[in-house]
C-alpha cells in the first residue's frame, strides 16, 4: 500500500474531513496534492505521477471562517526513534569545548527505525523499549507513519556546536565580566514569549539540567501574577529570567496551569530549552495556553503581545484556511516579531505560518564537523508551498533571486537545522520523575525558538543604538538584505539542494525557494543587517569623519536642539556615549532633549562613515541652567458684601503655570488664567496666598492678593406724604437707596392698598380719613431691610343727597306698603325727615332705603314731603303723593 502525503492530524470535528479511497490514480488529477495551491499553473507545476495501486489520501476541506476559534493545531516536532546516551560533561566543565568537534552519533535500534519521528515522545519509546522486551514490535502497526530517512544512525549537536555552525558568537566563560555588546550578543535585556498550548510540570527542572550539562547561563525563575499590571517590566540586562504564565482565551492571566500532555510538554522543553541557548541572557516567558484551539492560542499571543515588544516563537501548526483571515488581529502587536514553524507535512501550507505578519520558518539537514563550513540540504519533511488563501504580501515582490512572483503568498521565508536525524539535544522528564533523559530533537518546531533567539540578540544589539525593537522583519530581509546580491551571499547560506515532494517547485534552488525560504543565516551578517550596525572595512586610505566639539547651554524644562557639525567625505551615521536619559541624535546629526535636567554633562558624539566605517569622535558640553521660579504680581482689590469681586493675577515671567490658593475665604477660586472671583464677598479684609507652578520645570512661585469687602448698608426709605379723595385711586411711589435691588411690603395699610416691586403703592377706592402706613425695603442680597413713613390723607366729597320715591296706590282697608330711595356718595351720615304722613302709616330704614307701611289706609289723596340733610348740611326735598281709593 502506498500513502500519498500525509497531511496534519484531523481536527476535532471531523465533518471537515473525509477519507477518499482510489483504486487508481491518474497523475493529472493529482496535480494538486504535492503543492498548497489551487492556482491551475501551481497544479501543473505540482503534478506528479504515481504508481498506480491502492492509495489513501486524507483531504483536508477548508474550515468555515465561522469555526475559526475551534480549529485544533498540533505541535510541530519531530524525535529521532531512540532515547540517547547521557552527553558527557566537557561543555560543563568548558562552555564551549564541544565546538571543535562534530555531533556525537548513535545507532537506532532496527525495530525502532520504522517509529514515526513525528510527535514521539518519551512515554512513546519507553513503551516501545517495554514491548520490545517482551517480544511485541508494534512499530509498524501504521502504516502512515514517516520514519527516519537514513542509515538507522542519529547525529545530534550540542548548544556550542550549533553556534560555531551557524557563527553566533563562543559562549564566555562562567563568571567572566562581559561588555555591554557581548551581552547584548547574548540577548541580554529583551525577552522571548515562547507559546504552546497545555502544561509541562517539570520545565524548570529541565532547563537547569540542559543549562548545566552544556555550560549555559542558568535563568532564575521569577513568578508573574495574574494580576501583574502589564506591559511588564523591562527585562534585566544581567543574567537569564525564566517566567511560566498560564493564559485565557481572553488574554488574560490565570493561576490555573493547563492539563498535562506528553506532545506538547515535549515541545515545550524543547522550544525553552534552544531558544535559551541561542540568547542565553534573555528572558524567556513561556505562555501556555489551557488548550490546542485556536482561541485559547491567539488568547495566548494576544497576552504576549500585551507584556511588552519581544519575538514570540510559535511550533505549532494547523491546515491553512480561509478561516485564518479572521485571526490576523492576533499579529498586530507594537514591537513584536511573530515566528512560526511551516510544519513537518511537506508541502502543506499552515497557519500561523501563512500569515503575513508571521516570519514563517522552515527546515534543513545539518552537516557540520566542528570545523570549516557548514553544509545544508532542504529537510525532506519541511513545510512549504504557496497559500491557497493568502494573497501576495508586497515584500514578496521584490526582485529576490529565485522568488519570481508568487500568485500568492508562499512559505518558508527562512530555515534552520530541523531534521531529527542531524537533531539536537533536548532534556526530558516524566512528570513525578527527576531522571533525565536526552532525545534528539528536530522539526521545524527546532527552527522556530531559535530564530526567535536570533531576533531577540538583534533587538539587543538595536538598544545599545538606540534603534527600537525589530518587530515585523520581512522587509528588512527581503528588500534591504535579499534584493541585494552581497548583502544576500554574505547574510544567507542559500540552500539549493532537497525536496520535499514532486511537484515542479518542490525542490531547493538558487536564491529563493519554498523549502526554505530566503535560506539559513551567516549570524553575523544576519545580526549585523538586522540591528542596522553594519562596519565595512575602510580603504587604507580613508579619511576619519571629523567631528566639531561644542558648548550648549539651556534651561531646566525648556526642550533643547542643536546640531553636530561634522567633517567626512560620505554621509555619515551618528551615535552618543553617555548622554543622559531622554537625549538623542537623529540621522541630520539633530541632538534633542526634550526635557532638560539641572547640570553640566558631557557627551561624546561618534560620526561613523557609512562606506568606510571610520569612525570620528567630537565632545558636546551641555549645561542646563536652573530655570527661575514664576514671580507673582501682588494685587490688592477692594469689594462690597453681595456684590461679585473679580481680580486677575499676573506672573513673571510670562510661562505657563497652573494657579492655586491658600487661605482663601470659602466660595473664592481662581482658574487656569489666573482669573480670582468670589461670587458672594463677606465682610472682612482678607489675605490669599496665590501659587503659580511652572508646568515645565515644577518650580513654584508666590504672591499676595489683600481683599478688603466692606460691611453691606441697610437700605434707606424716603417719607411720603400723599392727599386724595374719597372715591378717586391713589398712586404714589417709594424710594429707596440701597446698593441691591429690594422688595417692598407695607404694614398698617388701609384694605385695598397695595406695593409692587418698583415701589409703586396703589388704592383703587380710598376711604376719607388720614392713614399712617410703613413701607419696608428689603435687600435682596444683604437681607437688611429699612423703613419709611407714607402718610395718606382721603378728604371727603362736597355732594348733595338724592331721593328717589313712586306715588304710592292703595284701597281703603287693605294694607299699603311702599318704599322712599335716598343716596348721598360722600356722606358719612344723613339726617331724614317725613311730613304731612297719616294717622297709623310707619316707617322702617335699611340700608338707604325707607319702608313706608300703612296697615289700614283711609281713604283719601295724601302728601308726604320728605327732607334728607348730609353731614356737610346740604338738603333735598321730595314730595311723594299717596291716594287711598274706596274700592
Amino acid at each position: 500500500m502506498h500513502t500519498f502525503p500525509e497531511t496534519l492530524p484531523p481536527p476535532p470535528d471531523r465533518r471537515h474531513l473525509r477519507r477518499v479511497w482510489l483504486a487508481a490514480c491518474a497523475a493529472a488529477a493529482l496535480s494538486a496534492c504535492g503543492g498548497g495551491s489551487n492556482d491551475a499553473a501551481v497544479q501543473a507545476e505540482a503534478a506528479a505521477p504515481l504508481a498506480t495501486g491502492t492509495t489513501t489520501l486524507e483531504l483536508a476541506l477548508d474550515t468555515p471562517a465561522a469555526d475559526a476559534a475551534r480549529v485544533a493545531v498540533q505541535p510541530t516536532f519531530h524525535i529521532a526513534p531512540v532515547l540517547l546516551a547521557e552527553p558527557d560533561d566537557s561543555d560543563a566543565r568548558q562552555p564551549g569545548a564541544s565546538a571543535q568537534r562534530g555531533p556525537r552519533t548513535q545507532s537506532i535500534p532496527a525495530d525502532q527505525a520504522r517509529l514515526s519521528t513525528r510527535g514521539l515522545t518519551l512515554q512513546g519509546l519507553e513503551a516501545t523499549r517495554r514491548q520490545r522486551a517482551l517480544g511485541v514490535d508494534r512499530s509498524a502497526d501504521d502504516a502512515t507513519t514517516t520514519p527516519l530517512a537514513g542509515s538507522g544512525v542519529v547525529s545530534t549537536y550540542s548548544p556550542a556546536q550549533i553556534r560555531a555552525a551557524y557563527g553566533l558568537p563562543a559562549l564566555p566563560a562562567a563568571g567572566t565580566p562581559l561588555t555591554a555588546t557581548q551581552a547584548a550578543q547574548l540577548g541580554a535585556g529583551q525577552t522571548i514569549y515562547i507559546v504552546n498550548a497545555m502544561h509541562d510540570p517539570n520545565i524548570v527542572a529541565e532547563l537547569a539540567a540542559f543549562n548545566q550539562k552544556f555550560g549555559l547561563p542558568g535563568c532564575t525563575t521569577k513568578a508573574i501574577a495574574p494580576t501583574t499590571p502589564l506591559p511588564l517590566p523591562a527585562a534585566s540586562t544581567q543574567g537569564c529570567e525564566f517566567s511560566v504564565v498560564y493564559a485565557t482565551a481572553n488574554a488574560t492571566m490565570t493561576a490555573t496551569a493547563p492539563a498535562y500532555e506528553s506532545g506538547w510538554a515535549t515541545e515545550i522543553a524543547l522550544d525553552v530549552q534552544w531558544a535559551h541557548a541561542t540568547a542565553p541572557l534573555a528572558r524567556i516567558v513561556l505562555i501556555e495556553a489551557p488548550s490546542a484551539m485556536t482561541d485559547t492560542l491567539t488568547g495566548a499571543i494576544r497576552l504576549a503581545n500585551a507584556m511588552g515588544p519581544g519575538p514570540v516563537s510559535m511550533s505549532f501548526g494547523a491546515t491553512e484556511g480561509s478561516w485564518g483571515a479572521s485571526l490576523e488581529g492576533a499579529f498586530t502587536g507594537s514591537g513584536m516579531t511573530y515566528l512560526a514553524a511551516t510544519g513537518d507535512w511537506g508541502t502543506q501550507v499552515s497557519w500561523p505560518a501563512v500569515s503575513t505578519r508571521v516570519l514563517a520558518v522552515g527546515g534543513t539537514t545539518l552537516s557540520y564537523s566542528g570545523s570549516g563550513p557548514r553544509s545544508e540540504v532542504a529537510w525532506a519533511s519541511t513545510g512549504g508551498g504557496i497559500s491557497l488563501y493568502t494573497a501576495r504580501p508586497a515584500y514578496q515582490t521584490h526582485p529576490v533571486p529565485g522568488l519570481g512572483t508568487p500568485v500568492r503568498r508562499t512559505v518558508a521565508d527562512v530555515a534552520f537545522n530541523a531534521d531529527p536525524g542531524t537533531g539536537q539535544y533536548v532534556a526530558v522528564m516524566s512528570p513525578g520523575s527527576s531522571t533525565v533523559n536526552w532525545i534528539s530533537a528536530g522539526g521545524t518546531s527546532l527552527s522556530t525558538p531559535q530564530w526567535a533567539g536570533l531576533v531577540a540578540i538583534a533587538n539587543a544589539l538595536r538598544a545599545l543604538d538606540g534603534k527600537a525593537t525589530l518587530g515585523a522583519p520581512h522587509d528588512l530581509l527581503y528588500a534591504n538584505v535579499g534584493s541585494v546580491p552581497g548583502t544576500y551571499a554574505s547574510t544567507f547560506a542559500d540552500i539549493v539542494q532537497g525536496s520535499h515532494g514532486t511537484c515542479a517547485t518542490c525542490t531547493a534552488k538558487v536564491g529563493f525557494d519554498q523549502l526554505t525560504g530566503l535560506g539559513t543565516p551567516q549570524v553575523g551578517s544576519l545580526l549585523a543587517a538586522l540591528s542596522g550596525a553594519t562596519t565595512p572595512t575602510p580603504p587604507p586610505a580613508a579619511t576619519a569623519p571629523v567631528v566639531t566639539s561644542a558648548t550648549v547651554n539651556g534651561k531646566v524644562g525648556t526642550a533643547l536642539s542643536f546640531t553636530v557639525a561634522a567633517t567626512a567625505p560620505n554621509a555619515v551615521t551618528w551615535t552618543l556615549g553617555g548622554a543622559p536619559s531622554g537625549m538623542a541624535i537623529n540621522s541630520a546629526g539633530v541632538v534633542t532633549w526634550a526635557t532638560p535636567v539641572l547640570g553640566t554633562r558631557a557627551v561624546t558624539v561618534t560620526a561613523r562613515d557609512s562606506q568606510t566605517g571610520l569612525t570620528g569622535q567630537g565632545t558636546i558640553t551641555v549645561t542646563i541652567a536652573a530655570a527661575p521660579a514664576p514671580v507673582v504680581a501682588p494685587v490688592q482689590v477692594s469689594g462690597k458684601v453681595g456684590t461679585a469681586l473679580a481680580a486677575r493675577m499676573t506672573v513673571t515671567p510670562a510661562t505657563a503655570v497652573t494657579w492655586s490658593l491658600t487661605g482663601a475665604p470659602s466660595g473664592m477660586s481662581i482658574n487656569s488664567s489666573g482669573a480670582v472671583a468670589w461670587a458672594r464677598p463677606v465682610a472682612g479684609t482678607y489675605t490669599i496666598t496665590v501659587n503659580a507652578k511652572d508646568k515645565k520645570t515644577g518650580l513654584t512661585g508666590q504672591g499676595t492678593l489683600t481683599v478688603v469687602i466692606a460691611p453691606a448698608l441697610a437700605p434707606v426709605v424716603a417719607a411720603v406724604d400723599v392727599a386724595g379723595k374719597v372715591g378717586t385711586a391713589l398712586s404714589t411711589r417709594m424710594v429707596a437707596d440701597a446698593a441691591n435691588p429690594v422688595t417692598w411690603s407695607l404694614s398698617g395699610a388701609p384694605s385695598g392698598m397695595t406695593i409692587n416691586a418698583s415701589g409703586s403703592v396703589t388704592w383703587a377706592r380710598p376711604v376719607a380719613g388720614t392713614y399712617t402706613v410703613t413701607a419696608t425695603a428689603k435687600d435682596s442680597r444683604t437681607a437688611l431691610t429699612g423703613q419709611g413713613r407714607l402718610t395718606v390723607t382721603i378728604a371727603a366729597a362736597a355732594t348733595t343727597p338724592t331721593i328717589t320715591a313712586a306715588a304710592m296706590r292703595g284701597v281703603a282697608g287693605k294694607a299699603l306698603s311702599g318704599s322712599i330711595s335716598v343716596a348721598d356718595v360722600g356722606a358719612t351720615s344723613l339726617s331724614i325727615t317725613i311730613a304731612g304722613a297719616p294717622l297709623g302709616m310707619g316707617f322702617t330704614m335699611s340700608g338707604q332705603t325707607i319702608g313706608v307701611h300703612w296697615a289700614s289706609p283711609v281713604t283719601g289723596s295724601y302728601s308726604l314731603k320728605v327732607t334728607v340733610t348730609n353731614q356737610a348740611g346740604r338738603s333735598a326735598q321730595a314730595t311723594v303723593p299717596v291716594t287711598i281709593t274706596a274700592k
